[in-house]
């Protein structure tokens, strides 16, 4: 057997209750790409009797550029940004028994003629009923430096995960191939999410290398969008970071698309259309390429349209329903110089092309938006109903200490300031508080449909809150870079108040410096709390060298909470939450 030289392990998507996707990457195209798979219980280095063919599809818009952190004979030197041919290869696994894991392999043909085959890993059918599960609950990767330690922890201390929920924020920038898959730090996606991650955490002239865990060879992975999975406006040769920032809503690159209609589609082609939309707003085109989710019908009328943007699962006794609920980041900065989530640059004012135009929302999921008409009609559904768990998964926070918890999440207002003689001064984004769509539309909306769980992202911490009606909010994002918590003494960095004679200021209300915005108050850790200072236990984890996990253990009921201090790498990982869904 060759030794395997595909671009990635294996690994698993969407399960049924008879069939299994493997999927798996390379950087040729080859053929009679397969899956091998046995009989339960069968040793992994017996023959494996079963096959099953691939279809592969090529990546269409990964790529590298001078910043990309690679170390490949294909790529050296790079002045510019360059396209980075990706195969995808998945083959669907039928037939499966109920409950049972099967043993499997993965194999490519490569175009000399060399077969090449990855180690044997194990798969399942969707689990039954009852079924007891350990699911792991994670975000915000970003190829960040705990990423490799933490994910090797979660293996050695659970062992066998049946599912991952990921929260959003896969990556840095989803085009630039090497953060999926051979980032030369050895923190990319993939190699940590299977084990084969080499990132080298240095404390006092001691440094520990971390090779992240073998987990969605076995397990399937469930991801929602955050804001790192969205692109902006595309260019064939502009850095990667500028495109992923230079995302503007849809509905600007509509209006220019229409005053310029016939310039840019004199045959009026719907599909020419809708790729020239995408290509000049922003899109989400690698990570949809990337994995195969359940497509959900689309609620409008007249319509066929699906998506797997947002969607839902039964997972054992788990209802999975996830949300793509996320927005642009921008700086807080209010330097002129600063295109940000509250202002425009300066030097920018009188080029409408250049404007960001705030922190604006990707997906609706306002009361009437499509989203959000799908989800009631999901939130009313039998399967939904019916399961024991019910757990939404999305990327902005509901309930968080965090720094990403303001503005509010709505759709930007624009103030432009202007001197006495109308020239244009200023241009502001004002985001007021009562019409954050996620306090007044989605959690009135989840709490009154009884979900059990809302599970969340973006700021980099751990927290949780629970509500009146007992629907439990945990953020359990803190595996790389924090971005503090912001609580009693810490604050926010907010935008100065506006003063009742001047210009130039912001509505005050709008923006809380401290604690929760939408009003919970957080829940203290029930058994090992971090202590402040003055020796008072802490309500969160937010830091650089303790990272975090969480375990939905489905057979208990409970999520368990995990921490491990990189610091000291001989030290033993701690318990320090835990709670039930159903008390």
């Amino acid at each position: 057997m060759v030794e395997s030289r595909l671009l990635t392990d294996p690994f698993l998507q969407y399960p049924t209750a008879t069939t299994v996707r493997v999927v798996w990457f390379t950087e040729f195209p080859g053929q009679q790409h397969q899956v091998s798979w046995g009989e339960p219980g069968q040793a992994g280095d017996a023959p494996l009797i079963h096959q099953a063919m691939a279809t592969t599809q090529v990546l269409g818009r990964t790529r590298e550029d001078p910043r990309s952190q690679l170390d490949h004979p294909d790529f050296v030197n790079l002045s510019h940004t360059v396209r980075r041919p990706i195969w995808r290869h998945e083959a669907v696994v039928s037939d499966l028994p109920p409950g049972q894991r099967l043993p499997y392999r993965v194999s490519s043909l490569t175009e000399d003629g060399t077969w090449l085959h990855s180690r044997g890993f194990t798969l399942a059918a969707a689990p039954l009923p009852g079924q007891p599960l350990k699911i792991l609950l994670t975000s915000d990767h970003q190829n960040m430096p705990m990423v490799a330690a933490n994910l090797q922890k979660v293996q050695e201390t659970i062992g066998q995960v049946d599912g991952i929920f990921f929260a959003g924020d896969l990556v840095n920038v989803p085009d630039r191939a090497s953060e999926w898959f051979d980032d030369r730090r050895g923190n990319g996606f993939f190699p940590c999410l299977q084990g084969h991650a080499s990132y080298d955490l240095d404390h006092n002239n001691h440094n520990t290398c971390y090779q992240g865990g073998e987990l969605i060879q076995h397990a399937p992975l469930f991801p929602a969008i955050g804001n790192h999975e969205v692109m902006g406006r595309f260019s064939a040769t502009a850095p990667l970071k500028h495109q992923f920032n230079d995302a503007i809503p849809q509905a600007i690159a509509e209006a220019v698309y229409d005053y310029h209609t016939g310039l840019y589609n004199p045959s009026r082609d719907d599909s020419l259309h809708h790729q020239w939309i995408k290509d000049n707003s922003f899109n989400t085109d690698t990570y949809e390429a990337l994995f195969t989710l359940p497509a959900s019908q689309v609620p409008q009328p007249n319509r066929t349209d699906t998506t797997s943007r947002y969607y839902a699962i039964t997972f054992g006794d788990i209802r999975l329903v996830t949300l793509y609920v996320t927005q642009i980041w921008r700086p807080y900065d209010l330097s002129p110089t600063v295109r940000g989530r509250y202002q425009e640059r300066e030097a920018d004012l009188n080029t409408p092309h250049l404007w960001g135009h705030g922190q604006h929302i990707f997906e609706p999921i306002a009361q009437g938006s499509e989203q959000y008409q799908w989800l009631e009609q999901e939130l009313a559904s039998d399967a939904f109903r019916q399961a024991k768990y019910n757990v939404v998964m999305l990327h902005h926070p509901p309930h968080t200490l965090g720094d990403n918890s303001v503005p509010a999440f709505t759709n930007p207002v624009a103030v432009q300031d202007r001197y006495p003689d109308g020239r244009l001064q200023a241009i502001r984004y004002e985001y007021p508080l009562d019409q954050d769509y996620i306090a007044r539309d989605l959690i009135p909306l989840l709490e009154q449909a009884g979900v059990d769980l809302v599970f969340y992202g973006h700021s980099h911490l751990w927290n949780r809150f629970v509500s009146p009606t007992g629907t439990h909010y945990l953020e359990t994002s803190n595996v790389g870079n924090s971005y503090g918590a912001f609580w009693r003494d810490q604050s926010r960095p907010v935008p100065p108040a506006k003063a009742a004679d001047a210009m130039g200021g912001f509505t005050a209300d709008y923006y809380v410096a401290q604690g929760d915005p939408n009003g919970l108050e957080p829940v203290v850790p029930t058994l090992a709390p971090l202590l402040d200072d003055d020796g008072q236990p802490l309500p969160y984890v937010a830091s650089n060298d303790i990272t975090v996990f969480s375990i939905f253990n489905t057979g208990q009921g409970t999520i368990s909470s995990y921490y491990f201090d990189t610091r000291q790498p001989e030290s033993a990982v701690v318990k320090f939450d835990e709670f039930s869904l159903k008390d």
